[in-house]
């Protein structure tokens, strides 16, 4: 009975952790990733104040942290860092593959505060889409120049409404990695509080297996 109750368990957390991990990849698809023009520089980044839509507020940070390839490609290493989170601070590092007009996860490293960093199995990098658009412009209306002040300061942004209806982004290409200033979606709202120009890696310690025990959420 024990056994099986640990089994059980097991099989609840993974599912948590596979949960989370979609969670964390389904934020960045409705706010940044989509609604963007990517633009990635080594050592930049943005913060942000997530709003969904039952008022509770995440802190995310959005950070390049290095270059690579996969397959010849350009391969960006992206640090998003929430915190505010049911699990506590979390800081998910993705290899992001730059495939013509698209993009992808390669490779992900997960880690929980207080936690070794894991290495995700490739099977959960999928959980967010294989592929999505590096630049809206071919997905959105541009609805022409507005001017935005946010906590992080005033912008002369370009406004665009997706095509799909699922929100309204406002952006600038002196914000990197995807000049995202505003976005307001059906569910969530991010503004931008602080632009990076200091990023660096806040991944500490060598990745170790993914292993979902480690993703209780803490005591």
């Amino acid at each position: 009975m024990r056994h099986a109750k640990r089994i059980a368990i097991g099989a609840g957390v993974a599912l948590l952790a596979a949960a989370t991990v979609g969670a964390q990849m389904g934020m960045m698809r409705q706010g940044p990733m989509p609604q963007g023009l990517f633009n990635p520089v080594v050592g930049s980044g943005a913060q942000y104040e997530m709003q969904s839509g039952d008022a509770r507020k995440t802190a995310m940070e959005i950070d390049v942290v290095g270059k690579d390839t996969v397959n010849g490609k350009d391969a960006y290493w992206f640090e998003n860092t929430m915190s505010g989170t049911p699990m506590g601070s979390m800081v998910m590092k993705m290899l992001m593959v730059q495939d013509g007009g698209d993009l992808y996860p390669s490779r992900m490293i997960m880690q929980m505060q207080g936690r070794p960093p894991m290495e995700m199995p490739t099977q959960m990098g999928r959980m967010g889409g294989q592929k999505h658009a590096a630049d809206i412009r071919g997905q959105a209306d541009d609805l022409g120049s507005e001017t935005v002040t946010t906590p992080a300061g005033t912008f002369v942004c370009e406004h665009y409404r997706m095509k799909d209806g699922s929100g309204e982004a406002w952006l600038s290409e002196k914000v990197s990695p995807y000049g995202l200033i505003k976005f307001q979606g059906r569910n969530t709202t991010m503004v931008l509080t602080k632009v990076v120009t200091d990023a660096k890696d806040k991944i500490t310690g060598t990745p170790v297996p993914f292993n979902p025990m480690m993703m209780q959420p803490p005591q």
